[in-house]
C-alpha cells in the first residue's frame, strides 16, 4: 500500500501548494502590472535500495506568465504602460536594480520620480529628479520632459529618460516583493526598442474565469488524493485482518 501512499500523499501536498498559487493570482487580479504564476509538477522515482517502484510528486518549477495585461487609459500624465515586451527599471533601497511593469508613478518629497511602492525610477544616469513647479510629460521612448507651470507655457525641457529594458524572460526571477531581477544579479542593458504609452496603465494578466475554474478543479483533485489515502489505509487494515485470521 505504500506505493499508493507515496503518490497520493505528495500529490495532495503539491495540489494544496498549487491552490495557494492560484489563490494568490486571484488576489492580484486587480494589481497593476501583475504577472501570474503557474506551478508545474512531475513524477520522480524514490531513490534508495528496494525503492525503485515508488514514486512521488514534486513541484518541478514555478513559472511566471509574461503575457501582457489589458491596457487601461487613465489620462494621468505620470501613468505609463510598457507596450509589448519590456520593463521599467527601478532602484531598490540597497542600491540594486529591479524591474516592473507597474507604471503608476509619483514625485516624492525629494523631487525624484518613484513608483507607488516607493522605489525610485531609474533613468540613463540614475534616479530622475523633477524640479518643482513643473508639469511632466513622458514621450513614447521614455524621455521625461518638464513644462514650467508659470512663465513661458511651451518651454519643454528634457530632464531624463526612463531606463527601459527587455532582458530574456528566462533570465528573470521574481522576488518576494513582486519585482523581477536578473539571475546574474547584474543590471540589464537599455533596449532602445521598448516603448511606453503615457496616460495609461497595464492591468494584471490574471484571467479570473480560468483561475476560478482551476481552483475548483484543484479542490476536486485534492479530495481525490485524500480519498486515495483513505482507500490505501482501509486496504491495509483489511490485509492485517486477513493475516490475523490466517495466523
Amino acid at each position: 500500500m505504500d506505493r499508493l501512499i507515496y503518490t497520493a500523499m505528495t500529490g495532495a501536498k503539491h495540489v494544496f501548494m498549487q491552490q495557494a498559487g492560484t489563490a494568490n493570482n486571484l488576489a492580484n487580479a486587480s494589481t497593476i502590472g501583475f504577472k501570474a504564476q503557474e506551478h508545474r509538477f512531475r513524477a520522480v522515482e524514490v531513490q534508495g535500495e528496494g525503492m525503485p517502484t515508488r514514486a512521488f510528486v514534486v513541484d518541478a518549477s514555478v513559472a511566471d506568465v509574461f503575457d501582457e495585461g489589458p491596457l487601461m487609459f487613465t489620462g494621468r500624465n505620470l501613468d505609463v504602460a510598457v507596450q509589448g515586451r519590456g520593463w521599467l527599471a527601478v532602484q531598490l533601497p540597497d542600491g540594486s536594480e529591479a524591474y516592473t511593469r507597474a507604471g503608476s508613478l509619483d514625485v516624492n518629497v525629494n523631487g525624484e520620480l518613484e513608483t507607488k511602492a516607493g522605489h525610485l525610477v531609474l533613468g540613463d544616469g540614475g534616479p530622475i529628479a523633477i524640479p518643482p513647479d513643473n508639469n511632466i510629460e513622458i514621450a513614447p521612448d521614455g524621455t521625461v520632459s518638464i513644462i514650467p507651470a508659470f512663465g513661458t507655457p511651451n518651454n519643454v525641457n528634457p530632464v531624463g529618460r526612463l531606463k527601459l529594458v527587455n532582458p530574456p524572460e528566462g533570465d528573470l526571477v521574481r522576488g518576494s516583493d513582486g519585482l523581477f531581477r536578473l539571475r546574474s544579479g547584474q543590471p540589464a542593458p537599455v533596449d532602445e526598442n521598448v516603448r511606453v504609452a503615457a496616460g495609461a496603465l497595464e492591468g494584471s494578466n490574471v484571467n479570473v474565469t480560468d483561475s476560478m475554474v482551476n481552483l475548483i478543479s484543484l479542490a476536486r483533485q485534492f479530495e481525490l488524493q485524500i480519498k486515495m489515502m483513505q482507500t490505501a489505509d482501509q486496504n491495509a487494515q483489511r490485509a492485517d485482518q486477513l493475516l490475523s485470521l490466517n495466523g
